[in-house]
C-alpha cells in the first residue's frame, strides 16, 4: 500500500481540473463531458475497457490534440489552448508507454542530455560531451533515486526492460515535473519487474502528483488514492479502489465489454 495514500475530501488542493472535456473525431465522441479534479500530491488512475477514451484523454490533458469542448486548468491557469511544450515547461510531463531512451548512449548520458534540455540548451551528438559535464553530479543523483547508479556506464540498449523504465523515469525527473502522467507504466514488463517499478513510482509520488493509465489492477489498487473509470468516453464511476471495484456498473462494463482496464 502506498504510504502516501489518503482519503479524498472535497475542497482539497486541486492541481489539475477539467470541465466538460470533450473530443470528437468526424462525429465520433472519443471523450465526452469528462470533468476531473486531480488532488495535489495524489496518485490518480484512469481505467476502463479498451476503447474507453483513456489515451485520448491523456492527449487532451497534455494538449497534444485540441479539445472539441471543455476547459483544462493546471495550477489554476487555463491551459486548454496552450501548446504541448508550454504545458511541459509549466511542470506537467508525460512519460512511459513507449520507451523514449537513447539506446546508443550510456545511462548517464541519457540523463545528462535530459538535464541539458531542462536548462534550455541543446545537445549535438557530433560534439564533445564536455558541455554535459556540468550536469554529471545532478545526473548521478537522479540515477541513485531510481536505483541505477551502478549502471551509469552501460549502454541504455543493454538494460533490462524494467531498468529502461527506471531510466525513462530518471530522464522525466530531470525535467523537474510537478505532475507526471504515466501512460501504461507496466506495459511490456516481465513479472519480476512489476514490483520494483511499482515501488519506484510510489517513491516518486511522495513529492509529486501522478496521473496514470494502467491495465494492471493490482498495481492500481496498491498505488492509487483515487480512480476514475471511463466507458465509451464518459466518466462511469469515480472513487477509491474499493469503491469502484465493487460498483455494479464497473463490473458490467468489464464483463460486458470483455476487456481489461
Amino acid at each position: 500500500m502506498n504510504p502516501s495514500k489518503q482519503p479524498h475530501h472535497a475542497g482539497e488542493d486541486v492541481i489539475l481540473r477539467t470541465e466538460g472535456l470533450s473530443k470528437q473525431f468526424m462525429g465520433f465522441h472519443a471523450v465526452r463531458n469528462v470533468s476531473l479534479a486531480i488532488r495535489r500530491h495524489s496518485v490518480h488512475a484512469l481505467i476502463g475497457p479498451n476503447g474507453a477514451g483513456k489515451t485520448t484523454c491523456f492527449n487532451l490533458l497534455t494538449t497534444s490534440i485540441p479539445a472539441s469542448a471543455g476547459r483544462i486548468h493546471y495550477n489554476g491557469r487555463d491551459i486548454t489552448h496552450s501548446d504541448p511544450a508550454s504545458v511541459a515547461a509549466s511542470g506537467m510531463v508525460r512519460s512511459f508507454q513507449i520507451s523514449a531512451v537513447f539506446g546508443a548512449m550510456s545511462v548517464l548520458d541519457n540523463v545528462r542530455v535530459a538535464l541539458q534540455r531542462r536548462s534550455g540548451g541543446t545537445f549535438a551528438f557530433w560534439r564533445s560531451d564536455k558541455a554535459l559535464d556540468r550536469h554529471t553530479p545532478r545526473a548521478r543523483e537522479l540515477l541513485a533515486s531510481v536505483n541505477l547508479e551502478r549502471y551509469e556506464r552501460e549502454m541504455a540498449a543493454d538494460l533490462s526492460y524494467g531498468r529502461k523504465r527506471a531510466l525513462e523515469l530518471a530522464t522525466t525527473l530531470a525535467l523537474e515535473p510537478e505532475m507526471i502522467l504515466l501512460d501504461e507504466p507496466m506495459a511490456g514488463l516481465g513479472h519480476e519487474d512489476i514490483g520494483p517499478v511499482t515501488r519506484l513510482i510510489a517513491e516518486v509520488a511522495r513529492q509529486r502528483t501522478v496521473l496514470m493509465v494502467e491495465h494492471n489492477m493490482k498495481v492500481v489498487a496498491e498505488l492509487c488514492d483515487r480512480i476514475t473509470v471511463l466507458q465509451a468516453g464518459e466518466v462511469l464511476a469515480e472513487g477509491s479502489y474499493e469503491e469502484v471495484s465493487t460498483d455494479p456498473r464497473v463490473r458490467e462494463a468489464y464483463v460486458g465489454g470483455g476487456a481489461h482496464a
